[in-house]
């Protein structure tokens, strides 16, 4: 009974499959209007091959699983095929074992009753083998052992890491080369502190909108650092605050603003930023980083 219903089920899935396929078939098969589009054929005769894989897919694990049900059923007359001395030694009858739950293929045969013969102190051991699990794990790592030494050292197909750093490094130089000389955070830039009134007033405009949440609106310090004092986690000549500003310190939190401002803006910023050291707000956080004097730009009036 249950075989005529797995069989019955396989054939209705088979059915079904080629009726779909049958239309998805004539449907790639019919006429296309002359004002279609290339892109439009194209577009349907792929999805009608995912249909059909899709199917195909369904029909080979809709197989598996009447299989594996149908061996299910069977257990008890694969209990006595695997009673069989000699089906039970062969490889199909190991893995039959496994599939009737006995592992011992794996964790192998335990003797109790012969001794290795060795005494040391009065303590004995058993003569046991190496379970087949840890051989089978050593000769893995044998064959990954050669595969690995043939990938890496004799066809040279695989790069080891110097070869992947310096390949890394070729690509970001292309990138840097792609975004633009002013877009590499490794360039060198030389600019100056700006000392104008209007700069630094617009610096403060700009650092109160959009730093004043981390760094406090004097400087003093919440999230991020105190940036009033003499203390920097990364520099505090002009033109690193400026690469601070510009491209941030992701993993601590700091945003990029390239792209936010512009150039001369988060110059103003970090001129600014330069113009209150010393100014030692109330409620100042503690100092981080290193000791370095930076260099104060004074107002031109």
């Amino acid at each position: 009974m249950l075989t005529r219903k797995i069989t019955f089920g396989m054939l209705l899935a088979l059915s079904t499959l080629l009726t779909g396929s049958a239309a998805l078939a004539q449907e790639a098969d019919a006429p296309v209007a002359e004002a279609a589009k290339p892109a439009a054929e194209t577009a349907s005769n792929l999805n009608a091959m995912l249909w059909l894989m899709g199917g195909l897919t369904g029909l080979i694990i809709f197989v598996l699983l009447m299989l594996f049900a149908l061996l299910w059923q069977m257990r008890p007359l694969l209990r006595e095929v695997y009673a069989i001395e000699t089906i039970r030694e062969s490889w199909y009858g190991r893995a039959l074992g496994l599939f009737l739950g006995d592992t011992v293929s794996l964790t192998g045969k335990y003797k109790e009753d012969v001794m290795a013969g060795h005494d040391y102190d009065g303590i004995t051991e058993y003569d046991n083998d190496l379970p087949p699990w840890w051989k089978y794990g050593f000769y893995a790592t044998i064959v990954f052992g050669v595969v690995y030494f043939v990938h890496y050292h004799v066809t040279d197909t695989g790069k080891l890491s110097d070869a992947e750093y310096q390949h890394e490094m070729a690509e970001a130089a292309m990138l840097a080369a792609k975004l633009g000389a002013n877009d590499d955070p490794n360039k060198p830039t030389d600019y100056k502190p700006l000392m104008a009134a209007a700069d630094l007033e617009t610096g403060k405009t700009l650092f109160v909108q959009n730093c004043a949440a981390c760094h406090g609106q004097a400087g003093e310090g919440k999230v991020g650092p105190n940036l009033t004092d003499e203390y920097w986690l990364h520099g505090g000549e002009v033109n690193k605050v400026y690469k601070t500003v510009k491209f941030g310190v992701t993993n601590k939190g700091m945003v990029a603003w390239k792209g936010k401002l512009s150039s001369k803006q988060m110059l103003q910023v970090s001129s600014y930023i330069l113009s209150i050291q010393g100014t030692n707000p109330a409620n100042a956080k503690a100092p981080q980083g290193e000791k370095e004097a930076a260099t104060k730009p004074v107002a031109m009036l």
